[in-house]
């Protein structure tokens, strides 16, 4: 499956899709994470991930490293092949997140740095082997820094801004509806890490409150570009934009449609990730035709939802035979344009075989 992939991807390259997606410095944001899609406490398989609960039961598991790519400004993400996590030949711990992504770096990392692309993740991924890995393969990063996982890091923060190193920068903005303030803070060179050979980062957060001071929200990023006065509030964005992942990605394949947790076949060993990469390999397809089919669009507008969609779709393929997609959408689109008089005197006809 995952050449399909590469073919869709090298179509939207040639079609100008991909820089429509690149920030305003012509990067591109790609973003890291993992997600569960089966769990069983009776099916599993070689495949399976388990973990021993404090009552003694046993849960079996697949979960899956989905890359995606995405932008501040828009809505839609791009879905790039995924990287499975599951038990590998010669080694005695279970697989993990870390490692996956680490496997993906390997097989694609080069593809996407000579691309300008910059990796997005949540706090997992923002530690010193991961960090050097991107790096060493031409690639940038702005991942997620807690203080409860960056205690030498944040150490050096706070004495820095005690110090008054920390630089600050402060907007407002009119949402429509109330002004928020939006507070910036960053630094260069700060160590990853308690060590004399710590991989050095550049670090800033935001905190967002109205105007009578309350907070309403507030992060922290590492990140491996230059941060100033002029671009702080671009990377903050293009941080925050990991978050597409979970609502644009993970949430859509398992709530609008796509079923990605149901489980549709286990088999011994490789056919529920087999059937995980076909639902992936559907709403890359899907997005490609949300980007560049305009017929695909208007229908997308006339109906409330995907799965509103999918179902009339499964519904008029069950009983009408259509000679190709185009006149499928056609025929939606003519059903749509009738007013009820006219569907009395004149309703579509498709070709029946």
């Amino acid at each position: 499956m995952y050449p399909l992939f590469d073919f869709i991807f090298d179509g939207f390259q040639r079609a100008g899709v991909i820089d429509s997606f690149r920030t305003k410095d012509r990067q591109l944001l790609l973003a890291l994470d993992g997600t569960q899609y089966f769990s069983s406490q009776k099916l599993h398989g070689a495949c399976c991930s388990n973990k021993t609960h404090g009552n003694g039961k046993v849960s079996y598991s697949h979960t899956v490293v989905t890359p995606v790519l995405v932008n501040p400004d828009r809505d839609k993400v791009i879905p790039l092949a995924p990287e499975f996590i599951r038990p590998q030949d010669g080694h005695e711990k279970q697989d993990c997140e870390i490692n996956a992504s680490l496997r993906w770096l390997e097989s694609s990392g080069s593809q996407f740095a000579a691309l300008g692309t910059v990796v997005l993740g949540d706090d997992l991924y923002c530690h010193e082997p991961f960090c050097r890995a991107l790096l060493a393969h031409g690639l940038k990063f702005i991942l997620v820094c807690k203080p409860d996982s960056h205690k030498t890091l944040y150490e050096w923060v706070n004495d820095l801004e005690r110090n008054g190193v920390i630089k600050t920068v402060v907007r407002k903005r009119w949402t429509g509806k109330r002004n928020e303030i939006d507070t910036y803070r960053y630094v260069d060179t700060v160590p990853l890490r308690d060590a004399d050979d710590a991989l050095l980062v550049n670090w800033c957060d935001i905190i967002t409150r109205t105007e009578d001071g309350k907070v309403l929200y507030r992060n922290a990023f590492a990140t491996s570009l230059a941060i100033g006065d002029g671009n702080v509030a671009e990377v903050v964005a293009s941080g925050r934009a990991r978050w597409k992942i979970e609502n644009e990605n993970n949430n859509t394949l398992k709530t609008k449609g796509y079923h990605f947790e149901h489980n549709f076949g286990h088999g011994d060993q490789f056919l529920s990730s087999l059937l995980a990469t076909l639902i992936l390999l559907a709403y890359l397809l899907h997005t490609l035709l949300d980007l560049m089919d305009d017929k695909f669009c208007l229908l997308r507008q006339k109906l409330p939802s995907r799965r509103r969609l999918f179902d009339d779709m499964k519904a008029l393929t069950t009983y009408l035979c259509f000679d190709s997609w185009e006149h499928l959408l056609d025929f939606m689109l003519e059903g749509w344009s009738y007013t009820p008089e006219s569907r009395i005197a004149r309703p579509p006809k498709p070709g029946i075989g």
